[in-house]
């Protein structure tokens, strides 16, 4: 019997039954409450803005070509240039702003060392966006 009277007559122990009015009255009572303030959190001073529209300066950073051949002759933008060219050309670039992107291109039949080489050097110019480019169609 799940609404009995005060007197016990079944014998059989408490109610187990939660009693949900008073969780519901609690909830009313947080519900009037957000809806009585809800209004008030949203006060804000009325300005009229001007208009202008304004183009965001967009500088893109320079792409520099490093091709190494399998020979170990280096390419700075399809122009064969010597270790020191490479080097002081390294660091003016890495003086730049924003600093380029260098792309490096290296025959697949190159000694690993050249390429480690041309990064080391990129490395301690300052130069830190490198990357390798390479032929997708020849992985096949």
């Amino acid at each position: 019997m799940a609404f009995g009277g005060l007197t016990n007559d079944a014998g059989d122990g408490d109610n187990a039954e939660i009693n949900m009015i008073p969780l519901i009255d609690v909830m009313l009572v947080l519900l009037v409450i957000f809806i009585i303030t809800a209004p008030m959190m949203t006060h804000a001073v009325k300005v009229d803005l001007p208009q202008a529209s304004s183009q965001p300066n967009e500088v893109k950073p320079e792409t520099i070509q490093l091709s190494i051949q399998a020979d170990g002759a280096v390419f700075w933008n399809a122009e064969a240039v010597d270790a020191a060219a490479w080097k002081t050309r390294m660091a003016t670039a890495a003086q730049q702003i924003p600093q380029p992107e260098i792309h490096l291109r290296a025959d697949g039949n190159l000694a690993y060392r050249h390429v480690a080489q041309i990064m080391a050097d990129a490395a301690r110019a300052g130069l830190s966006k490198l990357g390798f480019v390479t032929d997708p169609r020849a992985a096949r």
